[in-house]
């Protein structure tokens, strides 16, 4: 179990790279991890977490009740709480809002698809979590089902949630997120995203699951066709899935048809070419 000293230090960083690498702004976010007694370090509601110092970090009890630390938990706590609740495997929790990622949601494309051999391999996919208001039970609620099965999610129009066994493990799993949002989003705009071949993205799964590990309720899926992938990634969509909730943009593509065939003089041709023959023979 990491030491409290050293457990504050791992909130402080991860909270100031969140900020560094733009995964979040201003007051936005908030990174918890469990101390060696159960009760739960996490960030005070209203701090930089590009500024993080010692005092921004607070004690609360698994009920949420402050033990310790100045100001209050974040407003969110209740988020973090229900991550705990529903995976006993998870130690860290960070939630941020990526910018690409949340505009996947604004714009309603699912990144709950297979398309980067690498994060298929280690993380799955990405679900969205329907729109529930900020910082209520009733979006804590709404995040369980999800990462019972998931190690990382995004909530409509609002963010993404990573777990992790470590509060590294959480970072790099926000981070993975937003790279393929981007990677993702870059090829929508230079004309389309493929997606991974069917059982190409189940065998990198259940490999992936064998090797990694994840989520218990994901595991126990392992040797199930497909594992634990959703049917958009398991099921045929035809060629390079021009599906409609898929990740390709919709064509608007209108075809015509062309034929030969002799072309038919124009009435208004042949009376011009009969004034002209007139006028000439008359001259």
């Amino acid at each position: 179990m990491v030491p409290d000293r050293r457990l504050r230090d791992e909130l402080i960083k991860f909270g100031r790279l969140c900020y560094e690498r733009h995964l979040l702004v201003a007051m936005d976010g908030n990174l918890s991890a469990l101390l060696p007694d159960g009760s739960i370090l996490c960030t005070r509601a209203g701090c930089h977490k590009g500024f993080l110092e010692d005092d921004d970090l607070v004690v609360i009890d698994r009920s949420g009740r402050k033990l310790r630390g100045a100001g209050n938990p974040t407003s969110e706590m209740q988020m973090h709480l229900a991550c705990y609740e529903e995976r006993p495997d998870c130690r860290a929790v960070i939630h941020a809002h990526p910018p690409i990622s949340i505009a996947f949601t604004i714009a309603n494309v699912s990144m709950a698809r297979c398309v980067l051999p690498e994060v298929v391999l280690t993380l799955g996919t990405v679900p969205t979590v329907p729109y529930e208001t900020t910082g209520t039970r009733k979006l804590a609620d709404s995040l369980r089902p999800y990462v019972r099965e998931h190690d990382a999610v995004l909530m409509d129009t609002h963010g993404a949630v990573a777990l992790g066994t470590s509060v590294l493990e959480a970072f790099c799993r926000l981070e993975t997120v937003e790279h393929t949002a981007l990677i993702t989003k870059t090829a929508r705009d230079l004309g389309g995203a493929k997606e991974l071949d069917a059982k190409e993205a189940a065998h990198l799964r259940s490999m992936g699951l064998k090797r990694y590990g994840g989520p218990p309720a994901a595991v126990a899926k392992v040797d199930q066709p497909g594992a634990d992938l959703p049917a958009a990634c398991v099921g045929c969509s035809g060629c390079a899935n021009p599906h409609p909730q898929g990740i390709a943009p919709k064509s608007e593509l209108r075809m015509a048809r062309v034929t030969s065939q002799p072309m038919a003089p124009s009435p208004l041709v042949e009376a011009a070419i009969a004034q002209a023959v007139l006028r000439a023979l008359s001259t």
